[in-house]
C-alpha cells in the first residue's frame, strides 16, 4: 500500500507553493500618433507581465480606450489629483514609482524627451519620472519626425537622459504617418516587448 510522503522537516506549505511573481512593469505613452498602438504594446507586455499605463494628456487623442485591455489600469493626469484627498494619503506617482521594476515610455514625443532631459515635472508621467529610482531601467522608444529626431536638440536630450541611466529602443525608418519617409518612427510592439522581456530574462526571479 502506497503511504503519503511526508513534508520535510521545518518545510510549511506557503514556502513549497511560492512561485516567482511576475514583472511589474509601468508603461507610459506621450503625445505621438504612434500611440495608436499603445494598447498593442500593453495587451502584449500584459501576456508575461503585470502592467499599468499611464497617458498623458495628448496621447489620449490617439488611445482608443474602449478596447484597452480590461486587466491594465490606464492612469491620466486627473488620477493623479483625484488619488490624494489629505495629507498622509497616497501620492499617485510615488506610489507607481515604486510599483514598477521597469517603466518604458513608447512612444516618447520630442517634447516630453524635452521636459524628461530638463528634469521638468508638470505631468503624471514626468513626475515618476523625475521621481524615479535610477536602479531600475527605464527604456524609451522615441516617435517623430525626420526632421525632429535630426534636430541638434534632440541629440543633447538623448545625451541628457542617458546620463540617467535610461535605455533607448531607437526609432524605424519607414513611411511616417504626415507620409514622409525617413527615421524617426517608433520600433514595432513586437521589437519594444522583445526587448524588455530578455531584460527580465537576464535577471534573478522577482
Amino acid at each position: 500500500m502506497a503511504t503519503r510522503k511526508q513534508p520535510s522537516q521545518g518545510a510549511t506549505p506557503d514556502a513549497a507553493a511560492a512561485q516567482p511573481r511576475r514583472p511589474r512593469v509601468l508603461v507610459a505613452a506621450s503625445g505621438s500618433v504612434a500611440a495608436i498602438k499603445f494598447e498593442i504594446l500593453c495587451r502584449s507586455l500584459a501576456e508575461w507581465a503585470d502592467v499599468r499605463a499611464v497617458a498623458t494628456a495628448s496621447s489620449l487623442h490617439f488611445i482608443d480606450r474602449e478596447s484597452f485591455p480590461s486587466g491594465v489600469a490606464l492612469l491620466t493626469d486627473a488620477d493623479e489629483w483625484s488619488a490624494w484627498g489629505r495629507i498622509g494619503d497616497e501620492v499617485l506617482h510615488i506610489e507607481l514609482r515604486k510599483w514598477a521594476d521597469a517603466m518604458l515610455i513608447a512612444p516618447l514625443s520630442a517634447n516630453t524627451l524635452a521636459k524628461i532631459a530638463g528634469g521638468q515635472c508638470d505631468n503624471l508621467l514626468t513626475c515618476v519620472v523625475r521621481a524615479w529610482d535610477y536602479s531600475k531601467p527605464i527604456y524609451v522608444a522615441p516617435a517623430m519626425n525626420t526632421f525632429m529626431w535630426d534636430n541638434p536638440f534632440t541629440r543633447r536630450h538623448l545625451d541628457a537622459v542617458a546620463g540617467l541611466g535610461v535605455s533607448l529602443i531607437p526609432p524605424v525608418t519607414k513611411r511616417l504617418a504626415c507620409g514622409d519617409y525617413g527615421n524617426g518612427a517608433m520600433a514595432e510592439p513586437t521589437e519594444i516587448c522583445r526587448t524588455l522581456r530578455l531584460f527580465f530574462g537576464s535577471q534573478e526571479p522577482l
